[in-house]
């Protein structure tokens, strides 16, 4: 296939190990914010900062859910920047420093616990997420354009999830930790901000430095209109049938994520460690199967792949509805079989996204990889969000009692069992059942090949300068 009128298209072949890894670095950025505010955040508001658990919650979803409007427009503007550094990675420079800067702000608390400071988190929230955007968007978008080979794309985010495992381990496990050490309250968390926002940084440069030499694409193409690149994307089919999974399954692992602090708490009655060993026991696993699932992809094909893994999530999750009569050795490996799942639906979910994006290049002849990643990191973010959302209603209908402390309040069976529920049997039917949305995604290897094989016509380019013009 020709590439697009004023530039290269992306380069088949196996792409050097150097890119493999410097890409994956932004994963400890997008790891970090993707994991800490929803694992810490809820639990920050409604035991250091005394914010009942509902008001919470929606602190927790709206800035997160104001990225579904501006992710789409992060893509549609990376896909028309022109720079000396290409039309991505600007935008890991720029947004990726401004994430972190903006990450330990938001544990800066510069007011008393009460309204003031919950609505402060809430602003500053809405930054950070804003900031996110502009660095995922393109982060995303960039395999799509590296590589225009099948197999080559699934190595590639093997690199990016087993560095995102990681990220996850790191800054799940280590944060709480970090907090502990400040003294808890306000000021741990403080120190805990800082901690992640240097993780956070730390992958952006990685990212932006690691892929300077990157074989990548221009992006010569694309609709003229906000309006017109999404209804491209929603004329994909598999794209759309992978999106909705995608979405449903994301608030479903944050629902987790969300409910780590709490179940520790409450129904291990383990407070100090039990967060920390959970952490592990959900990410670890990760880092041991993700070759594994890899072979399993190549063996059965990456849909049959997404769809064992996602059962297996849920197993897990549903047997672990039985954690109050069991051991804690019996609940932490119940916790890694989720774990196990959840690197499978990882790998395999967004291993197909560049496969989606190739597709419909290959129909369009127009190379707008941002604009399906700004439709795809706004559906994950929101689910992200949704999720402590979720979980936060929970509390309040089961009765949760907030406070101001640092410390959990006593609570009653009922808000108990409402924790119970929440870190299990609804993030299984989430992930679980939402796999019956994929029946409509049949972008199979030959039919990709063939949609490539065939010559289609190529508009003019449109597109926004930033910086030099980089050819």
């Amino acid at each position: 296939m020709d590439a697009p009128s004023g530039g290269t298209g992306p380069v088949p072949g196996v792409l050097p190990r150097r890119v493999h890894a410097g890409y994956a670095l932004g994963s400890l950025a997008t790891g970090a914010f993707g994991t800490v505010p929803g694992l810490l955040l809820l639990p920050y508001l409604t035991d250091t900062l005394g914010v009942a658990a509902g008001a919470a919650a929606l602190l927790v979803l709206l800035p997160k859910a104001w990225d579904v409007l501006v992710n789409p427009v992060a893509g549609r503007i990376s896909d028309r920047t022109r720079s000396r550094w290409g039309a991505r990675r600007p935008y890991l420079l720029g947004a990726g420093l401004a994430l972190g800067v903006l990450f330990a702000a938001i544990f800066a608390a510069p007011f008393d616990a009460g309204p003031a400071a919950g609505a402060y988190v809430a602003v500053a929230f809405l930054a950070t997420a804003t900031a996110f955007a502009f660095f995922q968007v393109p982060y995303v978008a960039m395999p799509a354009e590296l590589t225009g080979d099948y197999a080559e794309r699934t190595r590639l985010m093997t690199w990016r999830i087993a560095v995102l495992a990681l990220a996850i381990l790191v800054s799940g496990a280590v944060a709480p930790l970090v907090r502990d050490a400040g003294g808890g309250g306000v000021g741990g968390h403080r120190w805990m901000g800082l901690f992640v926002a240097a993780l956070i940084v730390l992958g952006a440069l990685g990212a932006f430095l690691g892929t300077r030499s990157a074989p990548g694409a221009t992006v010569g193409e694309n609709e003229p209109t906000l309006r017109a690149q999404l209804a491209v994307a929603a004329r994909n089919r598999p794209f759309r049938a992978l999106l909705v999974c995608f979405v449903v399954q994301s608030a479903g692992v944050a629902t987790v994520l969300a409910g780590v602090n709490y179940f520790a708490d409450q129904i291990l009655r383990d407070p100090e460690g039990g967060p920390t060993v959970l952490f592990v026991c959900f990410v670890g696993p990760a880092l041991l199967v993700m070759p594994l699932w890899t072979r399993v992809g190549a063996r059965v094909g990456k849909l049959a792949a997404l769809v064992a893994a996602s059962l297996i999530f849920a197993v897990g999750a549903l047997a672990l509805v039985a954690a109050p009569v069991l051991p804690p050795l019996a609940v932490y490996p119940l916790v890694a079989l989720i774990g196990v799942g959840y690197a499978g639906q990882q790998v395999f979910a967004l291993a197909m996204l560049p496969d989606c994006i190739a597709y419909d290049t290959a129909r369009t002849g127009r190379r707008q990889a941002g604009v399906f990643t700004g439709v795809w990191t706004a559906g994950e973010t929101f689910g992200l969000a949704l999720g402590p959302g979720i979980f936060g209603l929970v509390l309040q209908l089961s009765g949760y009692v907030s406070s101001d402390t640092g410390t959990a309040a006593a609570q009653s069976d009922t808000a108990r069992l409402g924790i119970l529920l929440g870190f299990t049997v609804l993030p299984a039917l989430l992930v679980g059942l939402v796999v019956l949305f994929l029946r409509p995604y049949d972008l199979t290897p030959a039919r990709l090949a063939a949609a490539e094989a065939e010559p289609v016509s190529r508009p003019a380019d449109h597109a926004v300068v930033v910086g030099d013009e980089g050819r």
